[in-house]
């Protein structure tokens, strides 16, 4: 009989190649009815409510103990991100805005959750956590129980609508194939576990559902994000090839991580990790880095409806670049607007803070100076514990970068009014070069600051008018050599020495020479291919 085999295409969140049977499973989803309650019976729904969010709080607090019994990498990601849905179930938009529905539109519980989550969804891009404490809530208020990921069987590819993080940390790796769902991203918590995990995840494959079936031969490709169903003998075989040579290729790198990043004729290159979770510091040891060239702090602000505090972020940073032992640190300051949201910064700004050209990175910072100020306080106390600079994201014009500056200097005073210690002197300032503007205007903004970090992705995106999370077009992304070369050697010619170039383009084979035979001192690559990319420094 023909083999009918199926190529479906989604996003390879998690290296690696699983091969096993497929195990379908429900996304979770429940359906909800919808039904008035009396007025009489407010009350009583509303106590409803209040006992669901109490039993999640328990199975969370349950979930917090036995993550802590996890290795390293997945109990500090985990652990941090229950502490989270644990705060978001004591007072959030999701269950106080249930509750309000309760009493003003006088429906039922569960429809009410369903209700406010669909509302939230309009303004908040970043859906998965809230989603999953509301299929928990409706979960427990429906009294419909969950199947234990233990009754997978071995051998196993995942598949289902959506995982949530919490579901992703109770697979067990040594049963558990590969993952592929038809929902989530690359930049989300699920995504992140799976990593952490080593387990090879595709997310966001659409119809995926439908064409496979329970039993069926399949292979998740999380390099690529494909996902096959029922592979034919051939496609099989090269896979299993592929997979063997990438257990060769990690033993290679592993034993590569501790040596020195230096070309055959003698330049040493400074590899650096690019840093978005605090579960990501167990990569940056294993990958042998120098330091962390990137420290996105977007982490402290999102999926939370208020800003955290100065002492909150300061503990935060504390705990990341103490471990680095006087290791650079690049902090970047707060980067949201676009598709990067936190619900408490962005409903003020309306559409604008949705755009990708709209009010993001400096820019919303400079409209909010308490917060921008306030991280200022944090980062610099956080200096105390370590080597640290920072860096402004989505500059365009020098004004910005000296009004920062200002805004720094008032940080500093008012900590050391306060009695806090403030290195002497600051942490150097510097300059993210992501849109073809500042490029151009290189030689000025140079001027005002210290260092220069080139973000070859939106520098990209924006000089040739792609979205890269567009497949129609993200392939002309790729075919940029010349084009990436002449952009970034603007400000490398002109600005502060050492420039960074950020982001993970230059772990890509085409480019590594391109970028590394320039003037360019330091490099920035995540953390996973900092030992890969030391095999191509020659």
């Amino acid at each position: 009989m023909k083999h009918k085999e199926k190529t479906f295409k989604g996003l390879g969140v998690a290296p690696g190649i699983g091969i096993g049977v497929a195990h379908v499973r429900e996304s979770g989803a429940i359906e909800v009815p919808t039904y008035p309650i009396p007025a009489r019976q407010v009350a009583k729904e509303c106590a409803r409510l209040e006992a669901a969010v109490t039993r999640a709080r328990r199975q969370i607090g349950r979930l917090r103990t036995k993550a802590r019994g996890m290795s390293e990498a997945v109990a500090e990601e985990l652990v941090y991100l229950l502490d989270a849905y644990f705060h978001m179930l004591k007072d959030s938009r999701l269950v106080r805005g249930a509750a309000r529905r309760i009493t003003g539109d006088r429906i039922n519980a569960e429809a009410a959750v369903e209700a406010e989550m669909a509302e939230i969804a309009k303004g908040f891009a970043a859906m998965e956590d809230i989603r999953a404490l509301a299929t928990r809530l409706v979960r427990n208020l429906t009294k419909t129980p969950v199947k234990p990921w233990s009754l997978v069987p071995k051998g196993s590819v995942v598949v289902t609508g959506e995982l949530s993080p919490a579901d992703v940390a109770q697979l067990d790796r040594s049963r558990i194939a590969g993952v592929a769902t038809t929902l989530g991203g690359a930049e989300g918590h699920t995504a992140i576990m799976a990593r952490a995990l080593g387990l090879p995840a595709v997310l966001g494959v659409p119809g995926l559902i439908d064409g496979a079936q329970p039993g069926q031969p399949m292979i998740v490709d999380g390099d690529t994000g494909h996902v096959v169903v029922d592979p034919s003998p051939a496609t099989l075989a090269a896979y299993e090839r592929r997979h063997a040579e990438s257990v060769r290729q990690a033993r290679r790198l592993a034993r590569l991580s501790k040596q020195p990043a230096v070309t055959r004729d003698g330049t040493e290159v400074l590899l650096q990790a690019n840093v978005e979770l605090p579960i990501e510091m167990t990569l940056v040891k294993q990958a042998g880095a120098a330091g962390i060239g990137l420290l996105r702090t977007e982490f402290m602000f999102m999926n939370r409806d208020d800003i955290p505090g100065e002492d909150e972020q300061y503990q935060a940073l504390r705990d990341l670049i103490e471990p680095m032992k006087g290791q650079a640190v690049t902090v970047r300051t707060l980067d949201v607007g676009g598709e990067k949201t936190s619900a408490a910064l962005m409903g003020d700004f309306g559409a604008s803070a949705s755009s990708a050209l709209g009010l993001r990175g400096i820019r919303m910072s400079l409209a909010r100076v308490d917060v921008f100020e306030t991280q200022f306080r944090a980062i610099l106390r956080a200096a105390d514990h370590g080597h640290v600079r920072i860096l402004l994201p989505m500059v365009s014009t020098v004004s910005e970068v000296r009004r920062a500056r200002e805004i720094l200097g008032q940080a500093a005073s008012r900590l050391r009014r306060r009695g806090f210690s403030v290195v002497d002197p600051l942490p150097a300032l510097g300059t993210m070069i992501e849109v073809p503007g500042a490029a151009l205007a290189a030689d000025s903004l140079a001027q005002v600051s210290d260092f220069f970090a080139i973000g070859s992705n939106d520098l990209t995106m924006y000089t040739l008018a792609i979205d890269r999370g567009d497949e129609q077009v993200a392939q002309l992304f790729g075919k940029l050599a010349d084009l990436f070369d002449r952009h970034r050697s603007e400000p490398v010619g002109v600005g502060p020495d050492p420039a960074d170039v950020v982001r993970d383009l230059e772990a890509e084979p085409p480019f590594v020479r391109v970028v590394v035979g320039a003037a360019v001192e330091e490099r920035v690559v995540v953390e996973q291919h900092a030992a890969g990319l030391q095999v191509r420094l020659d």
